[in-house]
């Protein structure tokens, strides 16, 4: 698979979100549904920041990374 996230994307995942999830999880009940559907979400987004790769950003087509430069002949 090809990398479509790019570092701020991978950033704010990892130290923004995923832990957000994992707090709102304890305040609905540790051990509620609820809460176990938040650190699935947490997990996903723990995941897709380290390999680099958003399966809904393949679907949509989307990438936050930029595109590798061709080398330029003089």
């Amino acid at each position: 698979m090809t990398k479509n996230m790019g570092s701020v994307d991978r950033k704010i995942r990892s130290f923004v979100v995923a832990p957000v999830l994992v707090i709102v999880g304890l305040l609905v009940g540790p051990g509620g549904w609820l809460a176990v559907v938040f650190y699935a979400l947490a997990a996903v987004m723990l995941a897709t920041a380290a390999v680099g790769t958003c399966p809904l950003y393949l679907l949509f087509g989307l990438r936050t990374c930029p595109l590798p430069t061709p080398p330029t002949t003089p």
